[in-house]
């Protein structure tokens, strides 16, 4: 069985609290908010060297239907529910979440023919996706924890009829607290992640015919996250950067052009917000998330190049951690976006799963 130990999202009964006296529980953890890619920006600005500006239309578009914000919220109520305090050595856990997005948009189709409009049509878009995701993590020391989450994913457009089901990107991650947590100080993890494409690339696929479940590239990313324990509040805060290495050697179709090389631009995250208690078993949590993406230039066969703005997201995540047993803590969660580059809302759900060869070794 898992030892008990902190969870953010969630509360818990810490022996060593009630050891010094507190008259009030923390009944909250820290909450560490990983804000990764929220995808390309959704309206592009076309740069071509004589190309029509419906080629770069066709060349963007696969930001819309493909992996980017939906993922990245539903990694964002992921990263909230992580324990704050580190695995102890030889410590293991394994945790399942659930989230649900869903991403609405209008899409403005245009032909422009010697300075004039030729052809104008809106098509509406619909998208929900789906993520079930499971998260390992060992204590390789106490003060250092290596993880993995595994993602799952189905994606549906009801407008256009499509659907993938398979698995997402798998990342890796690892989390290190220089200084142990003195009770009344601030306390410090910083992280590093490295995501992988194992998902289904947007750039290998007919974009008329068919969705992605992953980014495309490889990511590696770093930062830190902060917290301070003012019971029966803790506040919170975290900063990070993301490189997102560029695509060589494809050959997509994308209008009457090949597809050979996707530079994505490189990703500043920062959050902040609190977690309250209310009672042993019952805790709330509220934040907030920013993120800036750089440009990302896509490259086609004929010298060409497209280009989708830098863009600025933004969402707000709310939370509530119930304790079920001494060793459960389960999570549910609910999130707004801010502005264009993030789903409408998504809602998440998480719990650990306790198997008992999952134990200290």
């Amino acid at each position: 069985m898992f030892p008990e130990r902190k969870a953010i999202g969630g509360i818990m009964r810490h022996k060593k609290h009630k050891e010094a006296g507190l008259n009030q529980p923390l009944g909250c953890a820290l909450i560490l908010i990983i804000a990764l890619v929220f995808g390309v920006a959704t309206s592009v600005h076309a740069q071509e060297n004589g190309a029509s500006v419906d080629e770069a239309r066709e060349a963007l578009s696969k930001q819309d239907d493909d992996e980017g914000s939906t993922e990245q919220l539903e990694e964002v109520f992921q990263a909230a529910e992580q324990n704050y305090s580190l695995l102890q050595q030889g410590k293991q856990s394994l945790n399942y979440s659930f989230n649900y997005s869903y991403s609405g948009d209008q899409r403005l189709d245009l032909e422009v023919i010697n300075g004039q409009v030729r052809n104008l049509d809106v098509t509406p878009s619909a998208t929900h996706n789906f993520t079930n995701s499971f998260s390992y993590d060992y204590g390789f020391k106490d003060n250092l924890t290596i993880g993995t989450r595994i993602p799952l994913v189905s994606k549906f457009d009801t407008q256009e009829e499509l659907n993938v089901n398979g698995v997402g990107d798998i990342s890796v991650t690892t989390r290190w607290q220089p200084n142990p947590h003195v009770p009344g100080t601030m306390s410090t993890t910083l992280f590093s992640t490295l995501s992988t494409k194992t998902g289904v690339s947007p750039f290998e696929i007919d974009t008329n015919r068919q969705l992605s479940t992953g980014s495309g590239y490889y990511s590696i990313g770093g930062g830190a996250s902060v917290s301070k324990v003012l019971d029966p509040v803790v506040l919170f805060g975290s900063g990070s950067l993301r490189y997102n290495h560029t695509v060589n050697d494809l050959n997509q179709v994308r209008g009457a052009r090949l597809l050979e090389e996707v530079e994505p631009g490189f990703t500043l995250s920062s959050s902040g917000g609190f977690s309250y208690s209310l009672s042993y078993d019952i805790s709330l949590s509220m934040s907030v998330q920013l993120t800036y993406s750089a440009e990302t230039v896509l490259r086609f066969n004929d010298g060409t190049e497209a280009a989708a703005s830098d863009q600025m997201s933004g969402l707000i995540n709310m939370s509530l951690g119930t304790r079920v047993s001494d060793t459960t803590i389960v999570n549910t969660s609910v999130g707004f976006g801010l502005t264009r580059g993030a789903p409408d809302f998504s809602v998440g759900f998480s719990m650990p799963i306790n198997i008992s060869g999952l134990s200290e070794s």
